[in-house]
């Protein structure tokens, strides 16, 4: 194999004399035992990304069977330090675990010759690789996918995650979730009408663009079943924010009016919203009239159903304020278990407020193996389930290069190899 050498700052290192015994392919047998467990089994998957939406999307396929290993630098992907809270050996965050669980690592340094020599056996052996570097990275190094890639590993599905595209007139530019949800108009529809626009209080754009990855991914390797090729996944956090603008990008569309904010409240359906009850915050949902009738009947207020400012959601959305005051003052009345049991019952969608723990520890949710607390493993479930094919135990994240030296022995690499290696600088002080 030619390995790639450095066209910047980097200078030459050492390389491993006899490369024909290095089989790619043959790293992802240093994953763990359980790789006959789910769809994706036997899947080879090589997680070159950091931070939120490569890892989270690399994580999600180990999920599901894929044998999956993390190619971290030295100084390691950012969120082990995004803490606290951090883990007991203080190396490592929670953030950073509860995106990479699953996953062997190997520690590589690609900005020199070797690392970037190991890189390249590892590029061959893979079935699909996630990356989320700045545009031009790979290229620079000798790794771009169209002209060299695709050319090596005909069946390679590669998927770049980059904040806007590579090309147009912000093609190349750094993407961050909160500046893609002020940038792509997220932002300008969350909050109060009288208050600051504000961010999502989760990382959304980053998370569906996850998701988005995720289902590129599977269609890329669904078209390889009938062309034998791979491709390029394009995944951009910009196409990811703008796609959640529903519906206020049809809103616009239609109407040619700059949607606002609404805090709590839907901007099409009422009553959609969070009320105070006796003991906390309670959210109501009435999507259409048989709701809102079975709603105010169970405040004990019917009458509103035929009060000709609420029969129907039009003229409801234009007396919102006034409707919110009226179904307010009964919910304040009222203790939100019992009313949300009631409401359950009458066929109404409602919900207390509830807390991330209260959520994570509600019987339903423990039910539904979304959350795990074993000695092995404490963090959440797998939230995609198939009738007939198990999903994969989640197994703890792993520390910085934890598996570097039985990865690139099962490659082939010797001890006297691996000493090449690391006198080459690829590995850090790892």
């Amino acid at each position: 194999m030619n390995v790639p050498t450095s066209t910047g700052d980097a200078t030459t290192q050492p390389t491993v004399a006899d490369e024909p015994h290095i089989d790619g392919r043959a790293a992802w047998r240093a994953a763990e035992e359980d790789t006959g467990t789910g769809a994706l089994a036997g899947l080879r998957v090589l997680d070159l990304s950091r931070v939120l939406a490569g890892p989270y999307t690399a994580q999600t396929l180990a999920d599901h069977g894929a044998e999956v290993i993390k190619v971290e630098a030295p100084s390691g992907d950012e969120t082990r330090g995004w803490g606290p809270p951090f883990a007991e050996d203080g190396r490592s965050s929670a953030y950073y675990a509860g995106l990479n669980h699953s996953k062997d690592n190997i520690c590589l340094d690609l900005r020199t010759d070797a690392g970037r020599g190991v890189l390249a056996h590892l590029l061959r052996g893979a079935d699909v690789v996630i990356e989320n570097f700045k545009a031009g990275t790979m290229a620079r190094w000798g790794f771009d996918y169209e002209t060299v890639l695709a050319e090596e590993n005909p069946r390679l599905v590669y998927c770049r995650v980059t904040g806007f595209g590579v090309d147009g007139p912000m093609g190349g530019l750094p993407g961050y979730d909160a500046v893609l949800q002020s940038f792509g108009g997220l932002m300008s529809v969350n909050g109060y009408p009288d208050g600051n626009p504000l961010r999502v209080g989760v990382p959304i754009v980053d998370i569906v663009a996850s998701h988005m990855a995720v289902s590129g991914i599977l269609l890329a390797l669904r078209e390889r079943d009938l062309s034998g090729r791979g491709q390029l996944v394009d995944i951009t956090l910009l196409d990811s924010v703008i796609s959640l603008l529903h519906p206020h990008a049809s809103n616009w569309i239609s109407s040619g009016k700059v949607p606002q904010r609404t805090g709590d409240y839907h901007p099409t359906v009422v009553p959609y919203q969070v009320f105070a009850a006796r003991d906390g915050d309670f959210f109501v949902s009435a999507a259409n009239d048989r709701q809102f009738r079975s709603l105010v009947t169970a405040l004990g207020v019917p009458e509103l159903a035929e009060d000709p400012r609420f029969v129907t959601n039009g003229v409801r959305s234009q007396n919102r304020n006034v409707l919110a005051a009226l179904l307010g003052d009964r919910i304040a009345e009222r203790n939100r278990d019992d009313l949300a049991a009631e409401l359950e019952r009458a066929g109404v969608a409602a919900s207390p407020v509830n807390t991330v723990d209260q959520a994570l520890t509600a019987p339903q949710t423990v039910h539904r193996g979304l959350f795990l607390d074993t000695v092995d493993y404490r963090g959440l479930g797998v939230p995609i389930k198939l009738g007939r094919t198990a999903t994969r135990t989640p197994r703890r994240a792993v520390s910085l290069g934890a598996d570097t030296d039985a990865i690139l022995g099962a490659m082939g690499y010797s001890e006297k190899d691996i000493d090449v290696v690391k006198t080459g600088g690829a590995l850090g002080d790892v």
